[in-house]
């Protein structure tokens, strides 16, 4: 039989696109970058993603869009603070901003209309950064091969950050001109010039982070959780279940972090094996019990008096 003897292709990504196809046989361009929505196989070739996300993949996923979620709620309790009755509302904006542009940037991308994603597997860390490996036979030529390997875990995320923004400018100004009569003039817009701010952070975390990320954000999600309960407990001088009673804003923020805390279980554990992984959920209320437990002997103004009774 007849062999294609083609010169070698070089680079970690760059690949031949299939020109046409007869029969069993296939003729290949030149080497270089596959297109959008292929990635390179064993034999260099560029094949088209065909698969669907896996599990870890969706949970990713959702952590990158609950980010702007959650600095949009923290910035919206920071500047309402004890004067505006408009917070709730806020809140409620900002989750519906979120889930329609989640769901849009869903519909939008290929196949165009469903809520399903095609995508490429992530096989190790230089799939999202293909741009630091583009060769250079000759020491002065660069063959530029960048594409997106993982294919659309990169560019999605911009995407969904983008149909946040928009949404938004549309919706927030108009319902806090309308319900924010507690807060001065100069205050009610604070919580959307912070998202101004965040959303442009968040966008360069994912360009320059986003393989990272993609790898540590169950750890993330679990020591951030971990913190900030721990600073808001003691903030709100929080320190027996009673106190948690008191207000049921305590408890709302409570369970929100239990819900991160389960979160991130899942995302590490990925739940391969449920009678294993299951039951490492009841772990999810230790940390607040421990801290509840705890609090009365960590009490400063208890610890120096205690101080001064030995001296």
């Amino acid at each position: 039989a007849a062999v294609d003897i083609q010169p070698a292709c070089l680079g970690l990504y760059c690949g031949r696109t299939v020109l046409s196809v007869n029969g069993s046989v296939e003729t290949y361009g030149d080497c270089g970058v596959c297109p959008r929505g292929q990635r390179t196989d064993d034999n260099k070739i560029c094949r088209e993603c065909t698969g669907s996300p896996d599990r870890y993949d969706w949970l990713y996923l959702g952590f990158m869009a609950m980010l702007p979620l959650v600095l949009h709620w923290f910035f919206i309790e920071w500047y309402s603070g004890k004067k505006s009755s408009s917070a709730l509302l806020q809140h409620i904006t900002a989750l519906l901003e979120c889930s329609i542009a989640a769901v849009v940037t869903l519909v939008v991308s290929d196949p165009v209309g469903s809520l399903h994603i095609r995508s490429c597997r992530v096989k190790k860390l230089s799939d999202w950064y293909t741009m630091l490996y583009n060769p250079s036979p000759d020491y002065i030529t660069t063959v530029h091969c960048t594409h997106e390997a993982v294919y659309p875990l990169y560019t999605i995320v911009f995407i969904y950050y983008a149909f946040c923004l928009v949404l938004m400018m549309l919706l927030r100004p108009l319902l806090v001109k309308k319900i924010a009569c507690g807060l001065g003039k100069s205050d009610r817009f604070k919580s959307i010039y912070a998202a101004l701010y965040f959303f442009p952070i968040l966008t360069v975390l994912q360009a320059v982070g986003g393989g990272l990320l993609y790898y540590a954000f169950p750890y993330i999600i679990l020591v951030l959780s971990l913190v900030t309960l721990a600073v808001y407990m003691s903030a709100s001088e929080v320190e027996s279940f009673k106190d948690l009673l008191v207000r049921k804003k305590r408890l709302v923020v409570l369970f929100s972090h239990w819900l991160l805390h389960a979160y991130g279980i899942i995302s590490i554990s990925k739940l391969d094996k449920l009678e294993q992984d299951l039951p490492l959920l009841a772990l999810v209320p230790a940390p607040a019990l421990f801290y509840l437990i705890t609090a009365k002997y960590t009490e400063p103004s208890r610890i120096l008096s205690d101080g001064g009774n030995g001296h």
